[in-house]
């Protein structure tokens, strides 16, 4: 699993700029899917139907990472940007980005009055070596992601674009291993969540489904004086009970406990006060539906260092082609 969640990791794809990222995927998952398509958002869309009188449910993980889009070239070729999703200052400085054309920058900041002081992301800057507006070789508009590499060490895997491409390896692994379901299932690989959980209310409209699954990151409480929540690495993956945007279906919740236990998988529940996935789109798209999400617990979440526990992983994948392989009861 090493290989598969390096190369999804260091390949681009900001929200809105997805198409590497997308076409890594599909090669990935074509053989194993009925048939696959991209719809008008950007959405990858596989399907599998069922062996019987199942539900049809949408499973979700986003393939879109946060990032930097440039809004400005000064006369001497350093490049100012916005943020695409949640980035933050206190994670820029000395960091480096790239854009789809393999040109890197490295960000900096203007001078600062005191060093226990963050400037806002308008006091950034990003150098890609012009000296001029002229010869700069990226335009207003261009979109960079940050350029971090995959690491492995020890039960730990650390990479920038975890959330989400974490939850798409899930996905992914989980897929190859159904061999039968009575479910119709709908693996969407979805854009533009970092920016409004975009794309998968648009999938979500067009198929309308039963049931809605995200496969995200959560964030971690085992750090000193962090987050107050009971999700910790290494514990097992997360069933989410409740986040910003959503309180999730107690039948699907229970379900996805039951499959746990049944398999012995680990769990933690998961009751997240800030932030919400996919499964809220889900939630209210259309006409509604079953909607909950499986967490992977993440260290430094939106930071370009991201830490996941090797063993919450597998243990995602085992609990995700469990529940989709049998019948769902609501």
């Amino acid at each position: 699993m090493d290989e598969l969640i390096k190369n999804l990791v260091e390949t681009y794809g900001p929200s809105g700029f997805e198409w590497k990222i997308r076409a890594l995927i599909r090669d990935e998952i074509e053989p194993y899917v009925e048939d696959i398509k991209v719809d008008a958002m950007g959405n990858l869309i596989a399907h599998r139907p069922g062996d019987g009188d199942g539900l049809k449910v949408m499973v979700a993980a986003h393939m879109d990472e946060i990032g930097l889009m440039v809004s400005h070239i000064t006369e001497k070729g350093f490049l100012r940007f916005t943020n695409i999703g949640g980035v933050r200052p206190q994670s820029l400085m000395g960091s480096r980005v790239q854009f789809s054309n393999g040109t890197t920058g490295v960000i900096y900041s203007e001078k600062l009055e005191s060093w226990a002081k963050l400037h806002p992301l308008n006091k950034h800057y990003i150098d890609v070596g012009a000296t001029s507006r002229e010869d700069c070789p990226v335009e207003v508009g261009a979109a960079a992601a940050f350029l971090r590499p995959f690491v492995s060490q020890g039960n730990r895997w650390i990479a920038k674009s975890m959330d989400d491409r974490i939850g798409c390896a899930v996905v992914i692994e989980a897929l190859k291993e159904i061999e039968h379901s009575i479910n119709e299932i709908y693996f969407v690989f979805s854009v533009q969540e970092e920016v409004g959980t975009r794309g998968a209310l648009t999938a979500a409209n067009a198929l309308q489904p039963d049931v809605g699954l995200a496969v995200d990151v959560t964030l971690s409480g085992d750090m000193p004086e962090t987050n107050t929540i009971a999700v910790v690495l290494g514990s097992g993956p997360a069933i989410k009970v409740k986040d910003s945007g959503m309180i999730a279906h107690t039948g699907l919740v229970n379900q996805m406990k039951l499959r746990a236990e049944e398999a012995k998988i680990p769990y933690q529940l998961e009751v997240l006060e800030g932030g919400s996935t996919d499964a809220r789109s889900m939630q209210i798209a259309g006409a509604g539906s079953a909607a909950g999400c499986l967490s992977i617990p993440t260290r430094y979440v939106h930071s370009q260092s991201e830490v996941v526990d090797v063993s919450d992983v597998k243990n995602s994948v085992r609990l995700l082609s469990d529940l989709l392989s049998k019948p769902i009861n609501l």
